[in-house]
């Protein structure tokens, strides 16, 4: 009894927390499971409600009822224009939602702000309301009663909506059979806008009639954001009250698991996310993209053919061996294509960079045909040459602070190119690189406060720390597919986060950690004190790592990736182990990543949590992105486009920085749907002109749909 009484307060405060989550995440339950949206601008559409309700409350029923229909109507109304925004990307895959939505959050955080103020605004509520009431013995504020009264009224009303009445089964169907309900006369473009504006309705909803428990002000957003996709998560799609009993546990965990854990409640919501995204993702059947390819068009057997071609001794093929012929130039090509930065694999699969010599070729012909190609390779090194020089010279053009931003671009770049390492040559869409990020990056800090200053020291060991973090955690990535992935990522970055703001003897906790010896670029050399020393160090170990990120993508090794990403199921079906290269790719592209995190220690000599968040994954990915998806090259213009809109841009409009970042997302999206290598004639991503980068993961199943309406896809669980 006494154990009752002393956590009874916390455990109904769990219970309201839990309800308010509920709301929310309802509504973004139905914007993915049913409209195919995966909308990372759902918190935004709370705050909006939350915002409105504060403004317009003063203590009187007239005033919580205004700002109810205010606020909700608002964020409906937000809601409707998301489906408007997300219309043109319904066939390039969830990737591309995602990056859209959270620039629009990005744009609406800012004009929130500059309406509202940046402080938490106070919320009045009815008189009748702001007491309290005795419950069993404690006195428990009156508010928190009644609205868990309305989330459980509300909770058993869109239950009886979606499963009783004509409007629920034709939101049914249009995330079941949209084609069927087409055949009926609905129209599943408005089924779909009247989702997402439902959704955003139920967003708005929750933040007025939450704005008394969780006040709106800055970061308020993104906390809901991410509680309600563990909600989703562990909720699944496909029911209501399922969604309702897990807010009530994570709303348990936030409040409870605080009082009776202190220590384990940090890392208890994302372990949870990630082990049910795991475990759905080992019972479920993988979905493998399959091209337009055939049985003739395997890229296995011809890159079995390319390999034995270009093994074979130079005066030709051995005795008895018939060469193989040419390919039929009516196959596709299956992976990436060349890109004028040379970055990515080099080939299609029906075109080898190596000769391979035709029926009736003389040697002579094949040596000519091996030359052509060495020198086409020599024609694609001078662009990345080029842009090196250009490089070297910017310490005698810039000033210091330009000098100190080009080097946090080339940190940033390389946490970009691991990126577009998973996502554009592996298949895996990743928002949680910023975890082997901030190993390197932690690692490289401890190692210069211990007084381990020489540089390439602390690269190595940076990059052996995120690599054997990426072997650790690898294994629960590599399974999933699609936008699992993403969530999974996700739920491996935030964790990483907890811990970083735990663990403040090794991390400094919240306040980071700063004040490092200059770091030496040479044995027995001095500190590096000056900008242009540490920007000049920086581009030498940045180049050598993107040197040899090439040479690898370029390497037998890199064909063979890029088929996986392409054929999976041929791939596994001829014997290869998928599974290992895919692991052998996380665990490189981490180590590619902890370099980053070096530098970015080196360039910036202070570190923060918020160098590793959340915002930083989005950043990389958009880099990504930017730079067309399987461009090395592109990544790192991308992270510099990116670093010059964040720092240099924004310090001549004070405040602004996150709304130029949020246009900046949403005109990727849409004015480079191939990046800026699809600018210069290049494929810009796997598939050429046909998929952007933004396009649907080659893991996930394809949409098909028979109108512009996102796929059905979307029900399977995140």
């Amino acid at each position: 009894m006494e154990l009752l009484d002393a956590h009874l307060i916390p455990a109904v405060d769990g219970v309201a927390y839990g309800l308010l989550l509920f709301v929310v995440a309802a509504g973004l339950s139905l914007a993915f499971g049913t409209a195919g949206v995966l909308n990372l601008s759902h918190g935004t559409l709370y705050a909006i409600g939350a915002y409105t309700g504060a403004e317009l409350s003063d203590g009187t029923w007239g005033g919580l009822a205004l700002g109810l229909v205010a606020g909700t109507a608002a964020a409906c109304a937000a809601g409707a224009g998301l489906s408007a925004a997300t219309a043109p990307l319904a066939r390039r895959g969830h990737l591309a939602q995602a990056l859209l939505t959270f620039g629009l959050a990005l744009i609406g955080g800012d004009l929130l702000i500059q309406l509202f103020g940046a402080d938490e605004l106070p919320v009045r509520v009815p008189e009748a309301l702001d007491s309290s009431v005795t419950l069993l013995g404690h006195r428990y504020p009156a508010y928190r009663l009644c609205f868990i009264v309305m989330a459980v009224l509300l909770a058993a009303l869109g239950t009886w909506v979606l499963t009783r009445t004509r409007v629920g089964a034709a939101v049914r169907a249009a995330a079941d059979d949209p084609q069927m309900l087409a055949a009926t006369g609905h129209n599943p473009r408005a089924v779909h806008t009247g989702v997402l504006a439902a959704a955003g309705a139920l967003a708005g909803a929750a933040g007025v009639l939450g704005a008394p428990i969780i006040g709106p002000g800055p970061g308020t957003s993104e906390n809901v954001l991410m509680l309600s996709l563990v909600v989703v998560v562990l909720g699944g799609l496909r029911s209501l009250w399922a969604t309702f009993f897990a807010a009530i546990a994570v709303g348990e965990v936030q409040t409870l698991g605080v009082s009776v854990a202190p220590d384990l409640a940090p890392y208890l919501l994302f372990a949870a996310m990630a082990a049910v995204l795991v475990l759905r993702s080992r019972f479920a059947e993988p979905a493998t993209a399959h091209g337009p390819q055939g049985p003739s068009a395997d890229p296995v057997a011809r890159l079995r053919r390319h390999l034995a071609a270009r093994l074979r001794p130079r005066g030709g093929s051995p005795a008895g061996a018939v060469p193989p012929g040419p390919e039929p130039a009516s196959e596709p090509a299956v992976g990436p294509t060349d890109s004028q930065d040379g970055t990515t694999s080099g080939t299609a699969y029906g075109r080898s960079a190596g000769p391979v010599a035709a029926p009736g070729r003389s040697a002579g012909a094949f040596t000519a045909v091996g030359r052509l190609a060495r020198g086409a390779a020599w024609r694609r090194a001078v662009p990345p040459l080029v842009l090196l020089a250009v490089l070297f010279t910017l310490p005698g053009i810039l000033d210091p602070y330009s000098i100190s931003l080009a080097g946090s671009a080339l940190a940033l770049g390389l946490l970009a190119v691991s990126v577009t390492v998973l996502t554009g040559y592996a298949g895996l869409p990743t928002l949680g690189q910023t975890a082997p990020f901030a190993v390197g990056a932690y690692t490289t800090a401890n190692l210069a406060l211990a007084g381990w200053t020489m540089g390439p020291v602390q690269i190595v060991l940076s990059a052996l720390a995120a690599a054997v973090f990426s072997a650790v955690t690898g294994p629960a990535v590599i399974r999933a597919r699609g936008t699992t992935v993403l969530m999974i990522t996700l739920a491996i970055g935030e964790l990483t986060g907890a811990v970083i703001n735990q663990f403040k003897s090794v991390t400094g906790g919240a306040d980071g950690l700063v004040g490092f010896p200059a770091t030496q670029a040479l044995w027995g050399g001095e500190g590096m004190t000056g900008e242009s020393d540490v920007y000049r160090y920086a581009l030498v170990v940045a180049a050598v790592a993107v040197a040899v990120t090439l040479l690898v993508l370029r390497s037998p090794a890199g064909k063979l990736l890029t088929g996986t990403r392409g054929a999976e199921a041929r791939m596994r079906a001829s014997g290869h182990p998928v599974g290992r290269y895919l692991l052998v790719a996380y665990i490189c592209a981490g180590a590619l990543a902890g370099v980053g995190g070096s530098l970015m220690v080196t360039v910036q000599q202070y570190l923060s949590p918020a160098d590793a968040g959340f915002e930083i994954a989005a950043f990389a990915l958009l880099a990504a992105v930017i730079g067309g998806g399987t461009s090395v090259i592109g990544a790192l213009a991308g992270a510099g486009l990116i670093v010059i809109t964040r720092d240099l841009v924004a310090s001549s409009w004070p405040g602004h920085g996150p709304l130029l970042l949020g246009v900046l997302f949403v005109a990727a999206v849409y004015l480079l749907p191939r990046g800026l290598a699809g600018l210069f004639g290049g494929p810009g991503g796997p598939g050429g002109a046909r998929r952007g980068p933004g396009g649907p993961a080659p893991r996930e199943r394809p949409a098909a749909t028979a109108t512009p309406a996102p796929s059905p896809a979307g029900k399977a669980a995140p």
